[in-house]
């Protein structure tokens, strides 16, 4: 490699590396430990791919140079883009959600969880939703329209009362209850998908009622749409 392309190299790694430095900083809500959010994070990584497509696409030094830095930028506006889209409908969740029972989890940079624990809106072996979730899914409703470009993946759950055929099913329905109840709300059905796991993923333990009842339960996962 030649040493100005090394140079370019180390110029573009520098910028990633003070871009890093100068970040949006936020705190992860499980550990309390400080992290660099999302947009961050998306803007480092296409930053870096778009440098290294740039210096791939040049047929000379000169060319290599003027590629290499227009990758860096581009690339970075477009990873930001997406990572600031999930940290936005991220901040707004946790605020229209505070208090209500249902957990805001990041999974990952491209994925959040909304998680309705502790036997929210369902009774034992049932899927018909109580009445008293239906302002927290409400609020749910309006966060998602305001933010279009992301689908929903619902996944219900159930403890371990009943057989397995019956667990299965169940969850499916209650999955499917939460599902249906947003589309009510004006969410698009086609931004949602839905299925069951029955007793298989329990967070809680199934030897008590109060682990029973943390374990009936839906996930909502969020992700970008591309």
């Amino acid at each position: 490699m030649k040493k100005n392309t090394k140079t370019t190299i180390a110029s573009i790694a520098l910028i990633a590396l003070l871009t890093g430095c100068e970040a949006t900083q936020r705190q992860n809500a499980t550990t309390g430990e400080t992290e660099t959010n999302s947009a961050t994070k998306g803007a480092l990584i296409g930053a870096l791919s778009g440098a290294v497509v740039g210096l791939a696409a040049g047929k000379n030094a000169k060319e290599r140079k003027k590629y290499a830095l227009g990758g860096l930028v581009g690339g970075g506006v477009i990873g930001g883009g997406a990572g600031y889209y999930l940290d936005q409908q991220e901040a707004a969740l946790r605020e229209e959600l505070t208090n209500s029972g249902v957990q805001v989890k990041r999974v990952s940079e491209t994925e959040l969880q909304l998680i309705m624990e502790n036997g929210i809106g369902f009774g034992s072996g049932s899927s018909n939703l109580s009445s008293s979730i239906f302002s927290t899914l409400n609020g749910v409703a309006v966060i998602l329209d305001e933010y279009p470009d992301s689908k929903l993946i619902i996944t219900g759950h159930t403890d371990s009362s009943g057989s397995d055929a019956t667990n299965q099913k169940l969850s499916e329905r209650r999955a499917s209850s939460v599902g249906r109840y947003l589309i009510n709300q004006k969410v698009d059905s086609a931004r949602i998908t839905t299925q069951g796991v029955g007793e298989r993923s329990p967070i809680c333990t199934n030897s008590t009622a109060q682990g029973r009842e943390c374990n009936r339960r839906v996930e909502i996962s969020i992700q970008p749409t591309s």
